[in-house]
């Protein structure tokens, strides 16, 4: 029994070194049979051509309003206010009555210059006679000289007295026509400073009231004097070109970034440059018939810079940087290799970058697939799809937003 269980052992044993046999065997067969490794294939790149465009350049420039005419309402007599003619927050015309200043003592002075007048001109005639008079007798020798003489300077000194009582019969008119006190300017008056009955006396210090005119209505905006240096220099260079039908035409955004109904028109730049900030005024009139703009509002104005005739736009995911900071960007060449392209960009428009030199038009820049791509070497350029809806950017109006 011992000797069969020997044998059985036996053999399993040889078959399991049999089977072990066999299997080394395919092993070497399958790696002497092994295929040599695929070449790594060429990377893709989304690719855009860029083309040299016509686009009218904007500076967005933070600026406030102020009203076109300011006229402060200050009295020119001494008196007592009867009644104020006016609602306050309302328009008025210009000649309008304001306050009422209480006219009796001025109409007393008027009246008593009149009368003075009168008494003087009275008096002309007789004086006059007597020195006609005089002068007939003179040749007779029946007057002496002196009393000629005495006569005729009465007769200048009568209408000496006319001409002072006529100037006070106009001062004392003017003086009373200042009891009424109207409006100088048409426009929106706002509060009053005085009530029925208070004293006011002629020029003082505070104005009764003011008038402001509101349409049309100014615009006052601030521009570095270094960007109004940079335009000049690119118009001389011809990088920008002069809009004659519209460089004066100006867009107007709300403070809540809301556009303006009606454009307003550039009417000046100011001559002297603020030596804190560096920048300097621009003036430009606004239609405001609806009051909607009112003083002290903040807005932005839309003014335009220029036309640049071939401008070169690149997608911002395009350029990248170096660790200096230099921007630069990878453009696929004629024989398929990628190649570095050094930029100097101008601005950021939209969503693209407007580059003034290291491209030019006809150009692939790579837009995705960067990553995987080193300078020199191939790649297989595939054009990116323009998104859906997308419109032609040639003639587009840009706009840079200048901050202050």
């Amino acid at each position: 029994m011992q000797s069969g269980n020997t044998y059985q052992a036996f053999k399993w044993t040889a078959a399991l070194m049999v089977l072990s046999s066999l299997l080394w065997l395919s092993g070497c067969d399958s790696s002497h049979g092994q295929q040599p490794a695929a070449q790594a294939p060429v990377p893709e790149a989304a690719t855009v051509t860029i083309e040299a465009q016509k686009i009218e350049l904007n500076t967005e420039l933070p600026g406030r309003t102020s009203a076109y005419l300011v006229s402060e309402i200050r009295p020119q007599v001494n008196g007592i206010i009867q009644k104020r003619m006016f609602k306050e927050g309302s328009d008025v015309k210009a000649g309008e009555l304001l306050y009422q200043i209480d006219p009796a003592p001025f109409q007393v002075a008027h009246d008593s210059a009149k009368a003075s007048l009168g008494k003087a001109q009275a008096n002309l005639p007789a004086i006059r006679s007597k020195a006609d008079r005089y002068k007939e007798l003179l040749v007779d020798k029946a007057v002496s000289r002196q009393d000629y003489d005495d006569a005729t300077a009465a007769v200048q000194q009568a209408q000496a007295e006319i001409e002072y009582w006529k100037t006070q019969v106009e001062a004392a008119r003017i003086n009373l026509g200042y009891t009424r006190v109207t409006a100088p300017i048409s426009g929106r008056i706002g509060r009053s400073s005085v009530t029925d009955g208070a004293l006011v006396t002629a020029y003082q210090p505070t104005s009764l009231a003011t008038i402001q005119q509101l349409d049309p209505i100014y615009v006052d905006v601030t521009q570095s004097s270094n960007e109004l240096l940079r335009l000049k220099r690119n118009m001389e260079t011809g990088q920008l070109s002069a809009d004659g039908k519209n460089g004066k035409s100006v867009r107007i955004l709300m403070d809540d970034g809301a556009p303006y109904p009606l454009e307003g028109m550039l009417q000046f730049r100011d001559v002297t440059v603020d030596p804190t900030t560096g920048s300097f005024t621009v003036r430009i009139v606004v239609p405001n018939p609806d009051h909607m703009l009112l003083p002290g509002m903040f807005v932005r104005a839309v003014v335009q810079e220029g036309i640049a005739e071939q401008a070169i736009l690149v997608p911002q995911q395009g350029v990248n940087r170096t660790p200096k900071g230099e921007p630069y960007a990878l453009v696929v060449d004629e024989t398929g290799k990628a190649q570095q392209r050094m930029l100097k960009l101008n601005r950021a428009i939209g969503d693209k970058w407007l580059v003034s030199s290291g491209l030019s038009g006809g150009e692939q820049v790579i837009v995705e697939g960067m990553l995987n791509i080193r300078p020199g070497a191939a790649v297989k350029a595939v054009p990116m799809e323009s998104p859906k809806g997308a419109v032609e950017a040639t003639n587009v109006k840009q706009t840079v937003v200048e901050s202050k």
